[in-house]
């Protein structure tokens, strides 16, 4: 499946207990932010356990358009030789970033105080995506960026050539914005500084730390200040990339809702900035527990063992917890269908500039399907109907989202009659192994329409 491929009708129907161990990929964030930061470095950085879904390997052939040397060794182990900071050079042709608003926004931040001009596409959904939340704070250290109506790709950043160091709050919780400005604020003189009112997933400023960065993180009364030194030099490493909590989620929630299933997924990140669903889902109920609990990498990480759980309750989600699992509310959603009661989520105005609106999404999908879903602006709510109870038999669109569409497929496996997707393609974005991997478990994931 390709994000820019012919569109893959996908159809996901009832099964048996899905049982088994779900080995997911490796964690995108960290995935991204491994290759920039090897490039960025002198030397040989080394990196294990890479996702090679199309959004990390578009930022992957972004590093080598940009001077560094990115081998893929196989095995999900690659090597890349950076060009150290400041030290890219300026690309022969348009860098395309697929599908992957991390991946842009990121590369925009490590480019942005080099005396360089690169221009950035994707496919139709990241070129719908706008970007100004990204080269507002970067024209600050004195970058310039021309791009369509609205602040949207294809897009030319002229990168600083004397850039200053920059001070800036965060108007919104993005840990693409924070992470942006400091990867800009690597090659700008003096310390630049960001402050966020609540807190984002914090993988930048781990790993900034790793590579040998003076970074600090302080709270204080006007939030979390992070402060970073410019102009280091970072020091090559090896990275071994935990599990992604975001892919575990869809084994994870299947094996909640399919009566008699019992998933062992290994080896998951538990960063506390990116677990939120896991906590929200055992307020409601869930038999989701942890196992073996260890660091790897300065990371926290656990097993986690979901079986099904037939007397989930719909919770009000705490608003402070959107940040930290933003990109799951998605297949949260679907928990909520076969939960009893009605699931709040608030302040997730964030997901109307996703991929897709999710909001939006998620809400006609789920509706076609025989559920009661409210929604406004910057909150929506599901009102369950309880195991055995969720109609299915829709198609719903994708709107070219791999969460969406993933989300779609998990429906489908606990309700009374097949749900599909317009088109699965966009999955492989982030979990190419997803199809494959779910059948392992036991479920009815087929192509083509039900």
């Amino acid at each position: 499946m390709s994000s820019h491929a012919t569109p893959v009708p996908m159809t996901s129907t009832a099964c048996g207990p899905l049982s088994g161990v779900a080995e997911v990929p490796g964690d995108k964030s960290i995935s991204h932010r491994s290759l920039i930061l090897g490039a960025m470095c002198i030397g040989e950085t080394t990196i294990s356990g890479l996702l090679e879904g199309d959004d990390v390997l578009d930022t992957a052939k972004a590093m080598q358009a940009f001077g560094a040397e990115v081998t893929n060794m196989g095995g999900g182990n690659w090597s890349v030789r950076g060009v150290g900071v400041g030290g890219f050079a300026e690309p022969d042709g348009v860098i395309d970033c697929g599908n992957s608003g991390t991946g842009v926004r990121l590369i925009m931040g490590s480019m942005a105080t080099s005396p360089i001009t690169a221009t950035f596409t994707g496919d139709a959904s990241l070129n719908g995506r706008p970007m100004a939340r990204v080269t507002d704070p970067l024209a600050l250290f004195g970058t310039q960026s021309v791009g369509r109506k609205g602040g949207r790709l294809p897009m030319t950043i002229v990168g600083a050539a004397d850039p200053v160091p920059v001070r800036y709050t965060v108007p919104v919780p993005s840990a693409q914005v924070k992470s942006a400005v400091l990867l800009a604020g690597l090659n700008a003189p003096g310390k630049t500084v960001v402050i966020e009112a609540e807190a984002t997933r914090d993988h930048t400023e781990r790993m900034l730390a790793g590579f040998g960065a003076e970074i600090s993180v302080e709270d204080t009364d006007e939030g979390r200040v992070i402060t970073l030194t410019g102009q280091p030099e970072l020091q090559a490493q090896h990275v071994d990339v935990p599990r992604d909590p975001s892919s575990a989620a869809f084994p994870v929630c299947a094996a909640l809702i399919v009566p008699g299933s019992d998933v062992l997924v290994p080896g998951i990140g538990l960063n506390p900035t990116r677990a939120g669903l896991f906590t929200t889902l055992r307020e409601m109920g869930a038999n989701l527990t942890y196992e073996n609990e260890r660091t790897e990498g300065g990371e926290p990480v656990a097993d986690l063992r979901a079986k099904f759980s037939p007397d989930l309750k719909g919770i009000e989600v705490p608003p402070a917890r959107a940040a930290s699992m933003i990109d799951e509310y998605p297949v949260l959603s679907v928990v909520a269908a076969f939960a009893q009661g009605q699931t709040m989520m608030r302040g997730v105005k964030e997901l109307r500039v996703k991929e897709s609106d999710r909001i939006d999404a998620m809400a006609k999908g789920l509706r076609a399907n025989g559920i009661e879903v409210d929604e406004g602006p910057d909150w929506w709510a599901v009102t369950g109907r309880g195991h055995g109870n969720v109609p299915g038999g829709a198609t719903c669109a994708s709107q070219l989202d791999h969460r969406i569409a993933m989300s779609f497929m998990i429906l489908g496996m606990a309700a009374t009659s097949p749900v599909s997707v317009d088109d699965g393609s966009p999955i492989t974005t982030s979990f190419p192994i997803f199809e494959p991997l779910m059948k392992r478990l036991g479920a009815d994931v087929t192509r083509g329409d039900a």
